[in-house]
């Protein structure tokens, strides 16, 4: 058997007839030795003779596939080999830096994007009013989420829903008995989960009313302060006060809003308890820090919730002097016991306060821990009402500490009339005392002010929406404003509310339609009733109607949403007079600019544009008008005829575009500066 096997070891392989094959096949150029016939070993005929490694000269070779590794690194180490290698390592080199560079500069020259907030519309809903969805005549979160495909198209991105904690409505919004439960009359807790979802599904965002300042008596914190009960004790503000024979006599001389002494005796604890507002609300001890700690807790509940932002009610309201000085009199020379009306006193030791913007800034800070997840940023707004300018701005915060995106601008609301020089200067003010940087927002409505067209007429609701629209910054409607909703007058209310305190009364619910209860409820009663005039001021109905209010406005806001020049441009005013107020919005990189006119006159008025802006073409082609038939025509620059409560925006090409223009300067303003190129169709802010 060894035999064998040795014979076995030792099989002649014949040179031609058979080569080693050790994965690769050598170069044919390679000459076969051949060995001598004459010194061939006998014993093994016609065997292959294997060269030993030193007989290869790889010098001699060309590159093939599967070459050992010594053959291999002799081939590298050649320049036409080498060279190419190295072009390629140094090109992929300077590749990479020139991305990485070119990422840092598209980076550095690249202007803040727009945040949700300020990207589109906000609408504000008062869920009571919206819809009812179980026929009990009150409006209620289903409500709206049956509405939402509504809201969609109105080209809205956030939905401002006002107070629905649970309370006594004593005054529709404010005397919260739980901030952590849902009020039976609009719904469930799941109710609300399934709103927020729905809204986020549509792509919209959600933010809530939220007025921390004080709570209803009906609250388990002020039934347990009112007894002294552990740290309750000093949730609420109480002071030591005389009552005899059913009269208090206060610590000082401070004044509710809604008139006489804003102390009241409390017979349970023998003293008297601090309220802003009603008697029914008791101010809250934010200097107590178990309070505001409560405070930051409850936002957090509702952020958990998947709320996208609050509007924070009242923030002034949050502290008082610590030593109780009495406010000094509007008339000094006015007998003090005959002072009970708020506006008779200076609130200078009830209102902003010293440390209150550090308590908002505090509710800031808890948002901005749920702002961390990318496109979850959380909005903070702030009611500023009744606040001096040079107040209100302050609630923008300081340049490295930020407090509101912006507090809420009623400032439009707040005009009874109208004409170019009051608009203008309502414009002016807010643009020229905002810090440099921030976000401007308007208001035409809200529930506590009178509804546009009652306050200022129906030939102006359209007007009144294109200069909403054209602004810069946010716009925000109250519901029914899109429609040109008039006000009602309830003279018989069932409810112990006070129709001089609140204008939420005349508000009347949102007219859907021509059907009983204008569409709102298929009860037979509803909370408040609705406007004579919902046969004709509906939803539906002007749907079908080309140059209806709500088509007005869904053009305005489709506008807005599509060109650059509304959403990021600048604002240049060029007039104002007792009639019109004319402004332009552009930007750089785009030649086309807008010019708005708005004629907020008692009459038609005659205007030449000529005048304004030097170089102007003859004609200029209509953008849009509230007068539906004039869309797309021409008009005669030198003579621009405009009707009572007319607007238009015109449009046309600008090789230097006025804010780059000495004389127009200081009259044009911008938030988020930014520039376009048409090549890379691309903002950037090298401008």
């Amino acid at each position: 058997m060894d035999e064998d096997k040795s014979n076995r070891d030792s099989i002649p392989m014949s040179m031609k007839g058979c080569r080693t094959n050790n994965g690769f096949v050598q170069n044919e150029d390679i000459s076969e030795q051949d060995p001598d016939p004459g010194s061939r070993d006998t014993s093994q005929p016609n065997a292959v003779s294997i060269p030993a490694p030193e007989e290869f000269h790889p010098k001699a070779l060309r590159p093939y596939a599967g070459m050992p590794k010594e053959v291999l690194f002799q081939f590298s180490g050649q320049a036409r080999y080498r060279v190419p290698r190295e072009i390629l390592f140094w090109l992929t080199v300077v590749s990479v830096f020139l991305l990485i560079g070119a990422t840092i500069a598209i980076i550095a020259i690249s202007p803040k994007c727009l945040d949700w907030w300020q990207a589109g519309p906000m609408y504000q809903i008062y869920p009571r009013s919206f819809k009812d969805s179980n026929k009990d005549g009150n409006g209620d979160l289903k409500g709206i989420q049956e509405k939402l495909d509504y809201i969609a198209s109105l080209n809205i991105k956030t939905i401002w829903v006002c107070s629905f904690y649970k309370s006594s409505l004593k005054d529709f919004r404010y005397g919260i008995e739980d901030f952590q439960e849902i009020d039976p009359i609009f719904g469930t807790m799941k109710d609300f989960e399934d709103l927020v979802a729905a809204i986020h599904d549509k792509g919209l965002k959600l933010i809530i009313d939220f007025i921390p300042n004080h709570t209803s008596d009906q609250h388990p914190w002020f039934q347990s302060s009112r007894n002294r009960s552990g740290k309750y004790t000093d949730y609420y503000i109480w002071q030591n006060c005389t009552h005899e024979n059913g009269v208090t006599i206060p610590p000082n001389n401070w004044l509710s809003v809604y008139g006489n002494s804003s102390w009241h005796f409390d017979d349970v604890r023998k003293q008297c308890y601090y309220h802003q507002f009603l008697k029914e609300q008791p101010d809250l001890n934010f200097r107590n820090p178990a309070v505001q700690e409560e405070i930051k807790e409850i936002i957090q509940f509702w952020l958990s919730k998947g709320v996208d932002g609050f509007s924070f009610d009242a923030v002034k309201f949050l502290l008082e002097a610590k030593d109780l000085r009495n406010e000094i009199q509007v008339n000094t020379s006015q007998i003090p016991d005959t002072v009970t009306h708020y506006s008779e006193l200076y609130h200078d030791f009830t209102t902003t306060q010293v440390g209150m913007h550090d308590i908002v800034r505090d509710f800031r800070h808890v948002m901005d821990q749920y702002s961390r997840e990318p496109g979850r940023y959380r909005f903070m707004g702030t009611e500023a009402s009744a606040e001096t300018l040079e107040r209100t701005m302050m609630y923008y915060g300081l340049p490295f500490i930020q407090e509101a995106d912006f507090p809420f601008n009623n400032y439009l609301t707040t005009l009874d009339s109208l004409s170019g020089h009051t608009v203008y200067e309502v414009i002016t003010s807010w643009m020229e005392n905002m810090p440099e940087g921030k976000w401007p927002n308007w208001m035409t409505g809200g529930p506590e002010t009178t509804r546009l067209t009652s306050r200022l007429g129906d030939e102006y609701i359209n007007s009144m929406n294109m200069l909403l629209f054209t602004l810069p910054g946010t716009p925000i409607t109250y519901y029914g404003e899109e429609i040109g909703m008039r006000d009602i007058s309830v003279t018989d209310f069932n409810g112990s509310y006070d129709a001089t305190q609140n204008t939420l009364l005349s508000k009347s619910p949102m007219q859907w339609d021509n059907s009983s209860n204008a569409g709102f409820s298929e009860g037979n009663h509803t909370w408040l009733p609705t406007n004579s005039d919902y046969h004709a001021v509906n939803v539906e109905v002007q749907k079908t109607q080309s140059s209806s209010v709500l088509k007005m406005y869904q053009d305005l806001s489709l506008l807005r949403a599509q060109e650059l020049l509304l959403s990021r441009g600048w604002f240049c005013l060029l007039k104002d007079d007792s009639h019109s107020v004319v402004y332009t919005r552009e930007l750089d990189g785009i030649d086309k600019v807008f010019i708005v006119i708005l004629n907020f006159g008692e009459s038609s008025t005659l205007l030449n544009l000529q005048e304004v802006i030097s170089d102007l073409p003859m004609k200029l082609r209509i953008k849009l008008s509230t007068n539906s038939s004039s869309k797309g025509s021409d008009v005669d620059t030198r003579a621009i005829s405009l009707e009572k409560g007319e607007g238009l925006i015109l449009e046309y090409s600008m090789k230097t575009l006025l804010h780059h223009q000495q004389a127009f300067r200081d009259r044009c303003f911008v938030s988020n500066r930014a520039c376009y190129s048409s090549v890379l169709d691309i903002l950037h802010n090298l401008c």
